[in-house]
């Protein structure tokens, strides 16, 4: 897009609301992490593959790809049955999974959501609330119970953007019929919070939607609230727009 404003010019929320429209489209998914959950109908298996896959999504795209296709390989047809079942000892512990991503990783992560399908009928339960946050500190300290440890693979939400644990949520929550899937039903869009990562964080500095340097917890937080001006029941749907100006911006640069 030629000349994308930045914010706050009054053309701003229409030039979003375009990349909107034109990213937020099925083959979105094609090329994405977000095929994975969607391949599942049973709220457990969708819940699971998310938190799963959003954990693994650091990276080059194609060996995020490959990995989750490697990783769900091992869980069979139901995830969920998997997560309740498996025994420990059918998973190498020390072989990579996706790069600092080990066996022992994964067993960590069964054994949480195990202890927690052992209480909830689902993952949702534990972010009922106004605050996302609080509710990744409770998913967090439940996986730490379960296993007795805390793991580098699940932020701390009184630090970290959370990056991959927002994602997750976005694909549960927001329910666009095209590539979220909305699954989770107590929860509103209004409380999603913006997947922050490096990226996003350079196209957000490069729109002026945020002054901040780092991409830390902060900086979420405010390009979330400045998403909000432009959609206040659904700010997230902005992660396909900054997504798309940033491959608007590229070929800007080259042109």
């Amino acid at each position: 897009m030629k000349n994308l404003e930045t914010y706050p010019h009054p053309l701003f929320k229409q030039q979003m609301d375009e990349l909107v429209e034109r990213y937020n489209k099925p083959e979105f998914a094609q090329s994405d992490p977000v095929q994975f959950p969607r391949r599942y109908s049973q709220k457990q298996d969708v819940e699971i593959v998310a938190f799963l896959i959003a954990t693994i999504a650091w990276g080059r795209r194609e060996m995020i790809l490959n990995s989750s296709e490697r990783i769900l390989s091992m869980m069979g047809k139901s995830p969920y049955d998997y997560v309740m079942t498996t025994t420990f000892d059918k998973i190498d512990a020390s072989k990579s999974l996706h790069r600092t991503f080990f066996g022992r990783d994964l067993i960590y992560i069964i054994k949480g959501l195990r202890e927690i399908y052992n209480g909830y009928e689902s993952v949702e339960d534990l972010f009922i609330g106004d605050d996302m946050w609080q509710g990744i500190a409770r998913f967090r300290q439940a996986m730490c119970d379960a296993n007795g440890c805390l793991s580098k693979h699940i932020a701390n939400p009184e630090k970290s953007a959370c990056k991959r644990l927002h994602l997750a949520l976005r694909w549960l929550v927001r329910n666009d019929g095209i590539v979220d899937l909305g699954v989770w039903k107590k929860i509103k869009t209004s409380q999603l919070i913006i997947p922050l990562d490096v990226h996003v964080g350079d196209v957000a500095r490069m729109l002026k939607i945020t002054s901040r340097h780092g991409n830390d917890k902060q900086t979420a937080c405010e390009i979330t609230q400045v998403l909000r001006t432009l959609d206040s029941t659904d700010p997230v749907k902005y992660d396909f727009a900054l997504f798309g100006a940033g491959i608007e911006l590229a070929k800007e640069k080259k042109e």
